[in-house]
Parts: structure tokens; sequence; C-alpha cells
């Protein structure tokens, strides 16, 4: 375990069934049809590349990247910094997000992305922390629900940090008050 992590809340073992068993649900739900799958940069990366690999249908892949959040606080501003780069009308689209927290982020995807007509619009999260939710998303896919802990590995960051962690820990918390940064 990583020296800057209280706890590690999930093993690589369960990140790997828990993608195993989302992989299988859309496998079986888009049987015969190609799907798009908009990875929410960064955190996604890791969980988006696995997820892809376990589904057994066509998929292709395309990135969004937004922002509402400033070290370990979201600021409840959502901003677009990077779109996608092809259309998605007609599409099964899924969004796959590392985590939804507030839910304000993904409720600013849905709403932008459904004006983009995609036959289905659907998310699929990693990570759900429904005690934090301020907006009520519906999520189709679900790998784990969470207690209201700051995390991060597999993808998740604090100051860029920590995102190559092959688990999910809970961060300490003077890690989290010293500001730690990678300078």
């Amino acid at each position: 375990m990583h020296n800057d992590l209280r706890e590690i809340l999930l093993s690589e073992a369960e990140l790997r069934d828990g993608v195993r068993r989302l992989g299988e649900r859309i496998s079986a739900d888009y049987a015969g049809r190609c799907i798009t799958l908009v990875g929410v940069l960064k955190g996604s990366v890791f969980f988006l590349t696995d997820l892809a690999r376990e589904i057994k249908t066509d998929v292709r892949m395309d990135f969004t990247m937004v922002s509402s959040y400033s070290g370990e606080r979201s600021t409840g501003v959502v901003r677009m910094l990077l779109d996608l780069k092809e259309s998605i009308e007609g599409s099964d689209v899924i969004i796959v997000e590392d985590i939804v927290d507030s839910g304000l982020t993904m409720e600013y995807l849905l709403q932008n992305l459904k004006t983009r007509r995609p036959r289905s619009l659907e998310v699929c999260t990693l990570l759900d922390k429904p005690s934090r939710r301020r907006s009520q998303v519906a999520i189709k896919y679900s790998g784990f629900s969470i207690p209201d802990k700051f995390v991060v590995g597999y993808g998740l960051d604090f100051n860029g940090l920590y995102r190559n962690l092959p688990y999910i820990g809970v961060l300490k918390q003077e890690v989290i008050e010293g500001n730690k940064s990678c300078r």
C-alpha cells in the first residue's frame, strides 16, 4: 500500500471482477450492436480501457474532458474542456466515468450529449458515491457504491497524483491538508 494512504478500499482483484461484471452486462444489453463509449478524461482512462476489453460487441471510443473540481472539493461549476471529435447522432452511447459524486458533472454531460440526438444514452461509472448526490442522475451501470471518503487510484487523482495505483485507496487527511503535488 502507498504510504500516503490510510486504507485500500477496493483491491486489484475486486476492481478486475467488478469491471468484468460490467462488461458482461453491457455485452448482453447491446449484443449485435456497436457502442460508443465516451470516456470522461482523465480519471476514466484505466477503467475505460479495461471495460472496453471486457465488452464482447463492437466498440468505438471518444473522449470528453470536463472540470468541476479543485483539489478535493467540487466547485459546483462544470466547464467543458474537451469536446467529442465524432458525431454521436443515431449511436448507442455510454458515458464512462470514474466516479459519480455530486452528480452535477454527469447531469451536465447528459444534458449536453442528449442535444446531439444519440439513439440511446446511458451512464457507466466505476464508483458511485450516493451520499454526496446533489443532482439525481440515472446510472444504469455501476461498479461499486462507496462511502463518503476521498479516494484515489485506478485513474482517480489528488493534484494529478496517484492515478497509477492499481487499486482504490483512501488518502490520509494530512496528505490532503498538506496539498501534496508533483513539482
